[in-house]
């Protein structure tokens, strides 16, 4: 077990005063058996009218800010404290039936996870259909490992392609991050996503943090994402339930990782989002900041 401190800063700056809609807000991680909130706070500038408290369909938590007062900058301020208990060496116990590839889901499962295997970005020349199979690899011992083909495609993310930070809003198609051959880590998130349910697996999109064990000074920690939200996948597998895959880092399970919102869609698990009125040329640019530190 290890205490994460977690400071999460967003700021928006205007020209002049403008008048705010409702701002949505996805910063409280998920209480799980590996993942225990001990403190919370929550800081906007200026301050909300109303913030008020919600779940959404996929059992995430939201906070909506209500504005009622214009301003020249727009600030949320973030701060977590949580218990996180990593899985430094995953062996997942998966049922014999889905230890090797391919599988079905059983008659139980199938109707709660139908949408999350249903592919849902265009793909005309089946290019992630031609990617996603070549990690079926019949071999001389018979059908393929569930999960080392799994854990392959995560690594051969991380090792092919080149991570690039963005800032800009929406994800690429997962055929353009093939064509690119870089992406942020939403981008390489939704391409294993879709390559994962290209193959029938039930996947999902997860956004959260990413702790960064350099940035306590720990020799040879460095991964890729700190610094900012993240974002990785969860693929469900009989008997071990929905495993965490971050092709960013090629981390298998949830060793760095606090998941704060899971959906269907990336478009779904937005940190934050909301709404300005004024000019066009009064928005001056959002600056980011999040740092993930040990506190134990």
């Amino acid at each position: 077990m290890m205490t994460l401190d977690i400071r999460h800063t967003t700021t928006y700056r205007y020209a002049r005063p403008v008048t705010f809609g409702d701002h949505r807000l996805m910063f409280r991680p998920r209480d799980s058996h590996d993942l225990r909130l001990i403190e919370t706070g929550l800081v906007i500038t200026p301050t909300p009218a109303k913030v008020r408290w919600l779940h959404d369909v996929f059992g995430n938590s939201i906070a909506v800010a209500s504005f009622d007062q214009p301003a020249d900058e727009l600030r949320f301020q973030s701060h977590i404290r949580v218990e996180h208990y990593p899985l430094d060496a995953p062996e997942f116990p998966i049922e014999d039936y889905a230890r090797t590839y391919p599988f079905s889901y059983t008659a139980e499962e199938v109707p709660d996870l139908a949408r999350t295997t249903q592919r849902h970005y265009p793909d005309p020349d089946h290019r992630v259909d031609d990617w996603a199979k070549r990690f079926v690899l019949i071999g001389e011992n018979g059908p393929p490992d569930t999960q080392d083909m799994l854990v392959a495609m995560t690594r051969s993310i991380k090792e092919s392609f080149t991570y690039q930070a963005r800032d800009d809003e929406g994800t690429q198609s997962p055929v353009e991050t093939l064509e690119k051959g870089t992406g942020s880590c939403r981008d390489f998130a939704l391409l294993m996503m879709e390559a994962a349910r290209s193959l029938g697996f039930a996947a999902r999109f997860v956004s959260g943090y990413l702790y960064d064990p350099a940035r306590d000074g720990v020799e040879g920690g460095c991964v890729m994402g700190g610094g900012a939200t993240h974002a990785w996948v969860e693929i469900y597998l009989p008997g071990a339930g929905w495993v965490e895959f971050d092709p960013t880092n090629g981390i298998i399970g949830n060793k760095s990782l606090i998941r704060v919102a899971v959906a269907r869609d990336p478009s779904q698990a937005i940190p934050l989002s909301g709404s300005w009125t004024g000019a066009p040329a009064d928005y001056l640019g959002m600056t980011v900041d999040v740092q993930v530190t040990s506190a134990s």
